[in-house]
């Protein structure tokens, strides 16, 4: 979309006609800019993504998280950190997941 740069209105496109270039012109004033029907590509750039440093890791988010006695199934830790998340409908009770503080395991209690 291309607008008018003398009064901000959205230009509109023109076919060309005859020996006249196709063109973009402003319906309110006389603004009217050509279109070079040529229009080369010199190269083309590849985009390359770059590699991106996790802002909390693993160990700094259980840190945060709220801590439990809840027996680990995996190694039998009796601390958990934990989360709550509502995944059924609002008359239903939340899940829990919980996530090891030894082993790093995670399950969950619905």
């Amino acid at each position: 979309m291309e607008f008018c740069p003398t009064c901000g209105m959205l230009l509109q496109y023109e076919l060309p006609h005859m020996d006249r270039p196709a063109r973009f012109f402003c319906p309110t004033c006389p603004y009217v800019c050509h279109i070079d029907s040529k229009v080369k590509i010199k190269r083309k750039h590849r985009l390359v993504k770059k590699e991106l440093d996790p802002i909390i890791s693993k160990d700094d988010e259980l840190e945060h998280l709220p801590e439990t006695e809840a027996p680990c199934p995996n190694c039998g830790h009796l601390k958990a950190a934990f989360g709550q998340q509502q995944t059924r409908s609002a008359d239903e009770p939340m899940t829990t997941y919980y996530t090891c503080k030894k082993c790093r395991h995670n399950w969950k209690e619905d």
